[in-house]
C-alpha cells in the first residue's frame, strides 16, 4: 500500500436521479502517469473534482497520501495540483501576478527561482508581465499548469489539458508531462483522445457512464488484446459494457 498515492472505494455521485459514479475502486501509484479515458460525461472530471475536494461524494471514500479527503481535507488539497478543463483566472493580473497569487492560497512564497523555473518549463517567460487576458488559448492553458504546480504537488491532475489545443502545443505538453512524472510526480491525466492516453499512461483506466470498465498497465492491455490498437479495445470494451472487477 505504500506505492499507492490515491485510493478510491466504493465512490458514488448522484444528482438527484442521475448517477455520475456507480461505485469506483481505484488505486493510483506513485510516480506513474495514470490516464483515465472516456467520452464526454463518463464521470471524469466528478471523480477527479471528489479526489481534489471540490465536490461531495454521495457514498465511498477517498484518501490521498494515507488522508481522507473530507476529514483531512487541509492536507489533502495541499498534496494536489489541479488543472481544470476551464480557463479559470482573472484576466486584469499579469501572468506574474497570477502564480504569486496561486501559491498564496496554499500560504506559499513563491520564490524567484520557482517562479523563474515554472516560466521557463512551460515557456512563459517572455510572457512574464503579460496581462493574461492578452495571452493565446495555448499559452491560457500553460498558465493553468503552471498555477497547479505552484505549490509543488505530490499528485497533479490534468483534466483534458489538451482539447482544443493545436498538435505542435499537445506535443509539447505532452513532454512536459513526462517531465514531471520523472521528477517524482504521479500524473493523473484524463481525457478522452485514445492517442494521449497510448502515448503518455503507464496505466489505464476505462470508464464510461460513471462505471470503471478495466484498469490495466498499457502495454499489457494491447498485448492481451492480441496487438489491437487503444482506440479498438476500447471500442469493443464499451460495447460491451464489460464491469471493471477490482483496482489494479
Amino acid at each position: 500500500m505504500n506505492d499507492v498515492v490515491v485510493s478510491v472505494r466504493g465512490l458514488v455521485k448522484r444528482y438527484g436521479e442521475v448517477e455520475a459514479l456507480g461505485g469506483v475502486d481505484l488505486d493510483v501509484r506513485r510516480g506513474e502517469i495514470f490516464g483515465l479515458l472516456g467520452p464526454n460525461g463518463a464521470g471524469k472530471t466528478t471523480l477527479i473534482g471528489i479526489v481534489a475536494g471540490m465536490v461531495r461524494a454521495t457514498a465511498g471514500s477517498v484518501t490521498v497520501l494515507g488522508k481522507d479527503v473530507v476529514r483531512d481535507y487541509r492536507e489533502t488539497r495541499r498534496a494536489v495540483g489541479l488543472v481544470p478543463q476551464e480557463i479559470n483566472f482573472d484576466p486584469f493580473f499579469t501572468v506574474e501576478e497570477s502564480l504569486h497569487i496561486q501559491a498564496g492560497y496554499f500560504g506559499v512564497r513563491l520564490s524567484e527561482e520557482r517562479l523563474t523555473e515554472i516560466l521557463s518549463a512551460l515557456d512563459l517567460a517572455a510572457k512574464r508581465t503579460a496581462m493574461t487576458r492578452s495571452l493565446s488559448g495555448g499559452m491560457k492553458r500553460r498558465l493553468l499548469i503552471g498555477k497547479a504546480l505552484v505549490h509543488e504537488p505530490k499528485v497533479l491532475f490534468l483534466d483534458e489539458p489538451t482539447a482544443g489545443v493545436d498538435v505542435e502545443l499537445r506535443q509539447a505538453l505532452w513532454r512536459y508531462v513526462r517531465t514531471l512524472r520523472d521528477r517524482g510526480t504521479t500524473v493523473v491525466l484524463t481525457t478522452h483522445y485514445i492517442e494521449e492516453a497510448e502515448e503518455l499512461a503507464d496505466r489505464i483506466g476505462l470508464i464510461d457512464k460513471g462505471r470503471l470498465l478495466l484498469v490495466e498497465d498499457k502495454a499489457a492491455l494491447v498485448a492481451r488484446h492480441q496487438g489491437m490498437r487503444l482506440q479498438d479495445i476500447y471500442v469493443s470494451l464499451v460495447s460491451r459494457r464489460e464491469p471493471a472487477g477490482g483496482a489494479a
